[in-house]
């Protein structure tokens, strides 16, 4: 009983000294908060104005104070909303017409265009349905019909005629300040080849995860089309399309206009991340090469591609109960020898290495293949840098995927072909052969281009493949009744948080090891209730807090290295830093500075 008595007058006392005893006006309330949002400069906007500024407006949130000091009395129902029930009575929409991915594009494309805030809380609350309608696999065909759908500018656009004028162009963006550009030039979007300026699209998707996944804040973020021609003749031939009606600038002055565009855009803006986004394999990595060192950028099809595999080959090792370090002796087939295959290729050698392996033996766990099938030496006279350091020189030239598989026993095989069935049922069940769990990685976008689909690779295995996907697949259910849940590989796990903590401590640049790094932390956030059902990657619905461990473990290591600029203040650890800098799309008060 006294001891019982003790316990009470200490939960007493305890609950007195931080303020929170019931009743008594003489606690310490020291310790209370309150949530501040800094108000919003409307910069001598109102009414009519604010609401067709869709970063300012509310719609029917605005409250009635802020309808009065706004002029905005008399021009919105009586009825005012709080965002949730904007949010629920948006997804009820959205909802009835889920038979038709493009127009729930079309939706979100609209909201987006009237209401930036309500737009990225509707894809933080529903990040699982709302993804793939922005983003893969449904972009791609909102890409093909960007000129026949085109409504109202959103970015900027570059041509061979902007030559010499660049550098005034990018003061033609309103914004003062810019956290994260992604450009494309339209020539290979996803696995639907050259789009020229309807590749537009793939810079507006990616820019929209940054901000609801990567907690980047809308007005900070710039898409840009560099539209330098195509040589899709049929789009030349469309009456609709919208982009520069020429074919495709080459050679020295496709990367003269290129340079005059770095140039200009970290004139505009110092600390700005440049993410190069579905630019062709001859260009890719030469451009990614020649800045990479002098600016804060980053190619994501290269180097994201490569971070999220990374990581969820490392997920697949720790679901196998295999320590992280058996990557470097892993053996790997490749389909796929363009930017993002051989991206991939490199992200793993560099862990291979991290691991243990030395360069050498790291190259030699690798079997990449293109449409000629193996690719060996002697084919010096047409392969890349990159694509000669992966040939083998001790295989026969041309070999099939099922020839090297009977040969080399791969454990891991990666389709980054961009075409369906270039990974056969005789392939898989080949190394099912030799492999206890295969790891069958299938990455092309969109859904229509990849190489196999979960449901083959688990019957063809018979249930004991490790499936990962670029694009999202619905569960299997396998002939006995057990039910495989195959990961989505998506790019959206990494790139975010990549972005953000780059931006957030000004990194000078993104080294190799700043991807590990990402990787690392990445494969670790796998739960085991997931990996229970044969997941690799967490499930979506914890996309943020990824994008904010990768962006703590990004951060972290730009200030080991020394290359970071901009460190936490007074007190504040890193995950505090970018926790702070982390936008949350919530309504803030506006005000105008001053009548119209």
């Amino acid at each position: 009983a006294e001891m019982l008595r003790a316990r009470r007058v200490g939960r007493i006392a305890s609950a007195l000294r931080r303020g929170l005893s019931s009743g008594n006006e003489s606690g310490d309330f020291t310790g209370a908060e309150f949530k501040f949002l800094k108000p919003l400069d409307a910069r001598h906007s109102d009414g009519w104005d604010i609401l067709n500024n869709p970063l300012w407006n509310k719609g029917t949130a605005f409250s009635r104070s802020e309808r009065d000091a706004l002029g905005l009395r008399g021009l919105l129902p009586h009825h005012m909303w709080t965002i949730t029930e904007q949010v629920e009575s948006f997804m009820g929409r959205l909802s009835e017409i889920d038979d038709k991915p493009l127009m729930q594009n079309l939706m979100l494309q609209d909201l987006q265009s009237r209401n930036e805030t309500l737009f990225h809380r509707v894809l933080v609350e529903h990040i699982e349905k709302t993804a793939p309608l922005v983003y893969t696999p449904t972009v791609g065909v909102a890409c093909q019909q960007f000129s026949n759908r085109y409504q109202r500018p959103r970015g900027m656009f570059f041509t061979p005629d902007d030559a010499g004028h660049m550098g005034v162009m990018m003061h033609n963006w309103p914004r003062e300040s810019c956290q994260v550009i992604v450009v494309t030039d339209g020539s290979r979007i996803l696995g639907l080849g050259d789009l020229g300026a309807n590749g537009m699209g793939i810079p507006i998707g990616k820019l929209a995860l940054y901000c609801a996944v990567g907690g980047i804040a809308p007005h900070r973020v710039l898409p840009i089309m560099l539209d330098f021609g195509t040589d899709n003749q049929a789009l030349l031939e469309t009456p609709s399309y919208r982009g520069y009606r020429k074919p495709r600038v080459r050679g020295e002055e496709y990367y003269r206009l290129v340079d005059e565009f770095v140039q200009a855009v970290f004139a505009r803006y110092p600390g700005v991340l440049l993410q190069f986004e579905d630019f062709s394999s001859d260009k890719a990595s030469n451009l990614l090469n020649k800045y990479r060192e002098r600016y804060l950028c980053f190619n994501d099809d290269i180097q994201g591609t490569g971070a999220t595999v990374l990581a969820g080959v490392l997920g697949a090792l720790r679901l196998q109960r295999r320590p992280p370090e058996d990557i470097r002796n892993l053996r790997v087939a490749v389909v796929g020898a363009g930017s993002a295959g051989i991206g991939v290729a490199q992200a793993l050698h560099m862990a291979m290495q991290q691991a243990g392996g030395s360069a050498k033996s790291s190259y030699n766990n690798f079997y990449v293949l293109d449409q000629h099938g193996l690719i060996s030496k002697s084919r010096f006279a047409t392969l890349n840098e990159e694509q000669m350091a992966f040939a083998r020189g001790d295989m026969k030239d041309g070999l099939s995927l099922e020839e090297v598989i009977d040969l080399a026993k791969p454990e891991l095989i990666l389709g980054l072909s961009g075409k369906k069935g270039t990974i056969s049922e005789a392939a898989i069940r080949k190394m099912s052969s030799h492999v206890a769990a295969p790891i069958v990685m299938p990455l092309s976008n969109p859904t229509s281009a990849t190489e196999l689909t979960p449901e083959e690779a688990y019957i063809w295995s018979d249930g004991r493949a490790i499936v990962a996907t670029g694009s999202p697949f619905e569960p299997v259910t396998l002939p006995g009744g057990a039910v495989r849940h195959p990961s989505q590989c998506n790019n959206m796990y990494i790139f975010p948080g990549i972005g953000l903590g780059a931006s957030v401590c000004a990194a000078e640049s993104i080294p190799d090891s700043m991807l590990y790094k990402a990787a690392v932390a990445l494969s670790q956030m796998t739960s085991e209730a997931e990996m229970a059902k044969g997941s690799v990657f967490p499930s979506l619905v914890h996309i943020r807090k990824c994008s904010q461990t990768v962006a703590v473990a990004c951060a972290q290591h730009a200030i080991e290295l020394k290359i970071a600029r901009s460190l936490p203040g007074r007190g504040e650890d890193v995950n505090g830093l970018v926790k702070r800098k982390m936008y949350f799309p919530e309504y803030t008060p506006i005000f105008t500075s001053h009548a119209k």
